[in-house]
């Protein structure tokens, strides 16, 4: 009889191996991190309360970023620097929709699906800008992503007039919030949402494959019949799309929008899930579940540091560590080198000849 071997991803090392690290730091160091508590809000509905909530409600919006910023990554060999900058327009644009001419309507102006909507439309429209820059021109995606994250908040600001709008609505802020009756955040259930769908879309349909043959190598895959320009276009494309997602919910967390504080410095921590997802910055194969996961520890490491009172200004100099570590591990030397240290500490059995 043949004995069943267990496969299992070891690409999700990575990511597990640092969740289990920040778990067991804050373990020791205070065991009260792990405390969730259910109280109420400010309108007196049960919200649960910790600094595991807290990461699974941010974390979640960062999860839609590292979706988009995953396809991006795998099929271009780059990444988009522009997505807090595109968050801001996006964001600017449901309010301007939602309030119209008026920046503090008593009433909405518009359906918040329909404010949505248009976001979703500028959003990929800005994202289609980078894809042909980058497809179509071979312009370096960090270059070409340079100029949305150079200009994309004066855009953003100036969508509103440079005003800074305010929805007084409730119901706008159960997307960024909670929703009455519902003790867990709400952008936990978008993340939930975004995630089935990508996972069905990359089951039933050809885009996980053609991203990862684009990416390992461009002219083979032109020579199976694949479009390399437009796979790349396309996952351009896909990105803002999550990128409108995330601004409906920064947007609304607060009712408003502040045009250079919101997002700021949110393309780091997405493109450092993917690295943390153990996915090739250099692009190729991907693992989704991988990135997705990484977006949580991302999150769980940046309430740790705020839990040491580290410096807001601080948080990118930690994170910066962190990015340079996993882009060495990631190159091909070294984890050549990490396969056959590996090899050495667990060597193959040796099959049995019956």
């Amino acid at each position: 009889m043949e004995k069943k071997k267990i496969v299992f991803n070891k690409q999700l090392l990575i990511p597990l191996a640092a969740l289990l690290a920040l778990a067991i730091f804050n373990l020791i160091v205070d065991p009260s991190f792990f405390k969730v508590t259910l109280g109420t809000n400010s309108a007196g509905n049960p919200v649960l309360n910790g600094y595991l909530v807290t990461i699974l409600d941010y974390g979640s919006e960062l999860a839609i970023l590292a979706i988009g910023m995953t396809l991006v990554t795998a099929a271009s060999g780059g990444q988009d620097i522009s997505v807090g900058a595109t968050i801001a327009i996006a964001g600017s644009v449901i309010l301007r929709v939602l309030c119209g001419t008026n920046s503090r309507p008593d009433t909405l102006q518009a359906p918040i699906i329909v404010a949505f909507l248009v976001a979703c439309v500028v959003a990929m429209l800005f994202g289609a800008f980078n894809g042909v820059l980058v497809a179509y021109f071979k312009i370096p995606p960090m270059v070409a992503t340079l100029i949305l994250f150079t200009a994309g908040r004066s855009i953003a600001a100036w969508i509103n007039n440079n005003e800074l709008p305010i929805i007084s609505e409730p119901k706008f802020g159960y997307f960024g919030g909670y929703i009455p009756g519902v003790p867990i955040p709400t952008p936990f259930f978008i993340a939930a949402i975004c995630v089935i769908i990508i996972m069905l879309v990359l089951k039933f349909t050809t885009l996980g494959l053609y991203t990862q043959s684009v990416g390992i190598n461009e002219s083979s895959s032109r020579l199976n019949g694949i479009n390399p320009q437009f796979i790349k276009f396309l996952t351009f494309v896909i990105l803002g799309l999550c990128v409108a997602v995330a601004g409906l919910i920064k947007v609304s967390r607060l009712s408003t929008i502040n045009y250079s504080v919101v997002a700021k410095d949110i393309e780091m921590d997405a493109i450092l899930a993917v690295a943390l997802g153990g996915n090739a910055l250099s692009g190729g194969k991907f693992n989704m579940t991988a990135s997705i996961m990484g977006a949580y520890v991302i999150q769980f490491l940046t309430t740790t540091l705020y839990k040491m009172n580290v410096q807001s200004d601080a948080l990118s100099a930690y994170k910066a560590v962190v990015v340079i570590i996993l882009v060495v591990l990631s190159t091909p030397v070294v984890r050549k080198k990490l396969s056959q240290l590996w090899a050495m500490i667990v060597p193959k059995k040796k099959e049995e000849v019956a």
